[in-house]
C-alpha cells in the first residue's frame, strides 16, 4: 500500500463509476486540482474523506486503500517458501527486515504470523551473526506473545505455547519451559486424543471416510511423536546401556514394521543419527573401563556406529529423492491430502542446501572423531554430497 496504489484505485474506482474529476471533487467538497494529485500520487485524501470515497464507490476503506489484513493459505505457503530460500541465498539482515517488514503488515494474520515464527525456528542457525541472531529469537518471542493475547484459534495458541517452548530450550532457559509444561504434560486427568473423539463422532454419525481419515493422521501422529520420544529417552538413558539397547530393537522394529524410510526419512534419518551417538558413547565407556586397546576389537565395536550413520546418510538420500517433500504411503493413504491442507504445504520447511550443511556438520560430532576408520566416515560425507548435487528424482 503506497501513494501511488491508492491513487490507481481512486481513479480505477471512478473510471468503472463513469464519472469526471469535477463530479467526484463535488461530492467529496474539495477541487478537481485535488482529485488529480490524488490519482497521480502526488498527494493523499485526507483521512475524513475516505468513508465519503468509500461510500460514493460502494467500497470498504480497506478496498480503496487496496489493504489485504489477511493472507490465504496459498499465499502464506508463497511467502514462507519465498523467504526460505531468501535465507540460503542473500544477506540474513536483509531478509530479517523483509520478514519483520510482512509481520507488521499482516499483523492480525494469526496463521501467517505462526509460520514466520517457523521460518525463524528453522533459520535462527543460520544468522551471520549473534546480533541477528538475537534479532529472530525477539521476533519470534514477539509473535508468541502476540498470539497467545489476541488469537482466538485453540489450535494456534496451543502451537504458539510449543514455539515458545522451543525457543527457549534454544537458549537454554529449560526451566521456563518445565514451568510452563510440567503440570500439563504430567496430569492424567487432562483429556486429549481429540482425534480419536472425533474419529468416534464419526462413526456413530456412519461417516466411515472421514472416520478412516482422522485415524489415519491420529496414528501418523501418534508414530511420529513415538520416534520422537524415543529420540529423546536414548539420551536420557546414555548411561543404561542395557535399556538404550531394548530401545533400540523396538524402536528398530517400529521402524521397519511402518516403512518409515520411505514414509518420512527425516524422522528416521534423526533417530539413526541420536542411535550413532548413543552406540558410541557406549564403545567409549566401555573402552575406558576395560582398557581395550585391541585394534580389531575395535574396529568391530566402531561397526554399530557405522551401520547406524550409513542408515542416516540413507535416511538422507531419501529425503532429497523425494525433493525435500512430505507424503503418505500405501498403508497413508489419507495422508497426502492432510499434508497438502497444512499452512506450510508439503514442500519442506528448510532448503536443500541448509539440510546438506547440517547433515555435514552433524558428521563433525566429537564422539565420531574416535571412530578408527575416519576414511570410512569421510566417505560417508562425500556420498550425501553426490546425491545433494543430482537433480532430485522420485523414481530412483
Amino acid at each position: 500500500m503506497g501513494i501511488e496504489s491508492i491513487g490507481n484505485n481512486i481513479l480505477k474506482l471512478r473510471r468503472a463509476k463513469g464519472v469526471t474529476q469535477e463530479v467526484l471533487a463535488e461530492f467529496t467538497g474539495v477541487t478537481k486540482t485535488s482529485v488529480s494529485k490524488w490519482e497521480t500520487g502526488v498527494t493523499l485524501p485526507d483521512i475524513q474523506i475516505l468513508p465519503l470515497l468509500a461510500s460514493y464507490f460502494d467500497v470498504s476503506i480497506d478496498d480503496l486503500l487496496d489493504y489485504v489484513s489477511a493472507l490465504d493459505q496459498k499465499q502464506i505457503r508463497f511467502h514462507y517458501h519465498r523467504l526460505a530460500d531468501a535465507f540460503s541465498s542473500r544477506p540474513y539482515t536483509g531478509v530479517l527486515e523483509e520478514c519483520w517488514e510482512l509481520v507488521r503488515k499482516y499483523y492480525s494474520c494469526y496463521p501467517f504470523l505462526q509460520q514466520m515464527i517457523i521460518l525463524m525456528l528453522n533459520h535462527i542457525d543460520a544468522a551471520d551473526t549473534s546480533e541477528n541472531r538475537q534479532k529472530a529469537f525477539h521476533l519470534a518471542f514477539t509473535l508468541c506473545e502476540r498470539i497467545l493475547t489476541e488469537c482466538q484459534d485453540r489450535t494456534i495458541c496451543k502451537n504458539a505455547v510449543s514455539f515458545r517452548a522451543m525457543l527457549n530450550l534454544y537458549q537454554g532457559k529449560a526451566d521456563l519451559v518445565i514451568e510452563e509444561l510440567e503440570k500439563e504434560a504430567l496430569d492424567v486427568n487432562l483429556a486429549g486424543d481429540t482425534d480419536v473423539l472425533l474419529a468416534m463422532a464419526y462413526l456413530t454419525a456412519d461417516k466411515k471416510k472421514e472416520a478412516g481419515e482422522i485415524a489415519q493422521t491420529g496414528m501418523y501422529h501418534s508414530l511420529m511423536g513415538m520416534i520422537r520420544h524415543g529420540v529423546c529417552l536414548l539420551q536420557a538413558v546414555e548411561h543404561d546401556i542395557s535399556y538404550g539397547m531394548l530401545l533400540l530393537t523396538r524402536l528398530d522394529k517400529l521402524i521397519d514394521n511402518f516403512s518409515l524410510l520411505h514414509l518420512n526419512p527425516n524422522i528416521t534419518g534423526g533417530y539413526e543419527y541420536q542411535a550413532a551417538i548413543f552406540l558410541a558413547g557406549r564403545n567409549n565407556r566401555i573402552i575406558q573401563s576395560e582398557n581395550i586397546t585391541d585394534e580389531k576389537r575395535l574396529l568391530a565395536m566402531d561397526e554399530d556406529v557405522f551401520i547406524r550413520l550409513e542408515r542416516y546418510i540413507v535416511s538422507c538420500r531419501q529425503l532429497f529423492l523425494d525433493d525435500m517433500r512430505l507424503h503418505g504411503d500405501d498403508f497413508f493413504r489419507s495422508l497426502d491430502q492432510w499434508l497438502e491442507n497444512m499452512d506450510s504445504g508439503t514442500v519442506a520447511s528448510r532448503s536443500r542446501s541448509s539440510v546438506l550443511k547440517s547433515v555435514l556438520d552433524s558428521l563433525k560430532h566429537p564422539l565420531f572423531a574416535g571412530l578408527k576408520d575416519q576414511k570410512r566416515l569421510q566417505k560417508l560425507a562425500e556420498e550425501i554430497q553426490n546425491v545433494e548435487n543430482q537433480p532430485s528424482d522420485k523414481n530412483l
